[in-house]
């Protein structure tokens, strides 16, 4: 269900990569949108008058089989060649019983813009694109820490590369591409590099890549990538939106390579293992400032697409090695061993009837940092996204791949081309109770708190307002606090958490 409609998302939309298959995305000509209906024109007029806010996030296994027409290129006269497109989204969220220690503020809100222009030239053998990224934020509270370099990069240079298609040079039946210079990507299940959906601001790399693909389908992708260091990354330039270029350099390093097989005990294999070389780079007055990671992440996920009358199922299993120091901070000169882990298992249903019903049971399980100051044990993401598996980001995020064990259910269905929705439970456990839950920054060091942290409850409905133009998504987060969230010292005293958002997505 969400991964027919994040396919056709890839193939339409490739810039703005609701896939989660591997490649470098770039954007795709659309054909025109069929006649907007009178009861659509309705929901339209209505739409405008609804306060636009959060984001057209795929969470997987939903459909919205809809490709998004970009009316931009047709106004331009569909030049030859040319591939242009272009999104606005705004959100709007409220956040309320914050789980986040002091100072953060116990109710926040969040206004925030994203906008992306994505084109490319095709010339033949090689392939000129670039993309310009503008996330803004305002009217958040001034204290507060939830607002940082992951909703404002203004006005950045996100793509600019050129793509060498080099058809069969590696063999009869297969096809080979090799990408230089500033790009996105989703790389394999996304949970360790992605290009963001739901977040405000969007990973960038510069580098090199080479996919290869043959005529089973298998795929091979390697790259070597400096990943992008978004910048202002100060209190003043990130509430003013400044305009500042985004950072890269050796001083951090993301490289490595995936093969998926095709085919595979009734499903998809994917092999991988991901490097992350860094070091602290400027002057300690005015420098970047690292844990000097030095990290190995090798894994493997064996999948099954959902499909009407079939069940599926999804198992990654990822281990990480290395050494790293246990802070940021100028005084941490100790290097220590890494050792750590993280576990995905899904199993689903989706029934064969008119709304697509799917029913699935999740499972999670993160490694977190044990009390041992020799070593380090808590599982680093990299540059993975995980608002499809943990619930929306930005003002709320409690919850990511990190001290944690999580087993869940979630109910799917997708009545027609033109709405979806989803429910999702998760309870959620402490992997360490000595070490701070997930993204919450609750800690109790002498683990009396215990290990439960709570229960998380969320939905999320999506419609198509004006069919392939214009989205609305609009979802709720219910975090039900337990021990841990509520006894630990540092747990501020607000209440269970409440999140809200509303977004409206404008593709031209």
């Amino acid at each position: 269900m969400f991964g027919k409609f994040e396919a056709s998302l890839q193939r339409s939309n490739r810039s703005d990569v609701f896939g989660r298959r591997g490649r470098v995305f770039h954007a795709g000509r659309q054909s025109r949108p069929r006649p907007v209906t009178g009861l659509v024109r309705l929901a339209a007029a209505l739409g405008s008058l609804i306060p636009v806010a959060a984001s057209a996030q795929v969470a997987p296994g939903q459909t919205l089989q809809q490709k998004p027409y970009f009316a931009l290129y047709e106004a331009l006269g569909r030049p030859e060649n040319w591939k242009i497109q272009g999104s606005f989204r705004p959100r709007a969220e409220g956040l309320g019983g914050q789980f986040r220690p002091a100072p953060a503020p116990a109710t926040n809100d969040l206004f925030s813009m994203q906008t992306t222009l994505f084109a490319e030239y095709d010339s033949g053998p090689v392939r000129f694109g670039g993309e310009i990224f503008d996330s803004r934020a305002y009217f958040q509270r001034r204290n507060s820490n939830s607002i940082a370099t992951t909703e404002v990069n203004a006005f950045e240079l996100g793509q600019a590369y050129l793509g060498f298609d080099m058809a069969d040079v590696a063999g009869l039946g297969t096809v080979s591409t090799l990408t230089v210079g500033r790009f996105t990507q989703n790389v394999g299940s996304r949970r360790l590099i992605a290009r963001n959906q739901f977040r405000n601001t969007i990973n960038a790399f510069t580098g090199i890549a080479y996919d290869w693909e043959n005529a089973a389908k298998d795929r091979l992708r390697l790259f070597y990538t400096l990943p992008h260091y978004r910048l202002p990354d100060d209190r003043a330039g990130i509430l003013s939106n400044s305009v500042e270029w985004d950072h890269e350099g050796l001083d951090t390093q993301l490289f490595g390579g995936i093969f998926t097989k095709a085919g595979v005990l009734g499903g998809i294999l994917e092999a991988y293992g991901y490097g992350l070389l860094e070091r602290d780079s400027g002057s300690q007055l005015e420098g970047i400032q690292t844990r000097d990671r030095r990290l190995f992440t090798p894994g493997f996920r064996l999948y099954r697409v959902p499909k009407p009358g079939q069940f599926d199922h999804e198992l990654e299993m990822v281990g990480q090695l290395g050494v790293a120091r246990n802070t940021a901070a100028i005084t941490d000169v100790t290097d220590v061993p890494v050792s750590a882990y993280f576990v995905h298992a899904e199993a689903g249903y989706t029934f064969k009837t008119a709304w697509a019903p799917r029913i699935s049971l999740h499972y999670d399980h993160a490694s977190g940092d044990s009390a041992n100051p020799n070593s380090y044990t808590r599982f680093d993401t990299l540059y993975g996204a995980r608002r499809f598996d943990y619930g929306p980001t930005s003002l709320y995020g409690a919850v990511q791949r990190a001290n944690l064990i999580s087993p869940g259910i979630r109910f799917e269905v997708a009545p027609d081309p033109d709405w979806d929705a989803f429910i999702d439970y998760r309870s959620l456990w402490l992997e360490n109770p000595t070490d701070s839950f997930a993204a919450t920054g609750v800690r109790d060091r002498t683990g009396r708190s215990g290990s439960f942290a709570g229960h998380q409850i969320e939905g999320r409905v999506r419609y198509w307002l004006v069919p392939r133009s214009i989205v609305l998504d609009s979802g709720v987060a219910y975090l039900l606090k337990g021990d841990v969230l509520r006894n630990a010292p540092n747990a501020p005293n607000t209440g269970d958490t409440i999140y809200g958002y509303m977004t409206t997505t404008f593709f031209f």
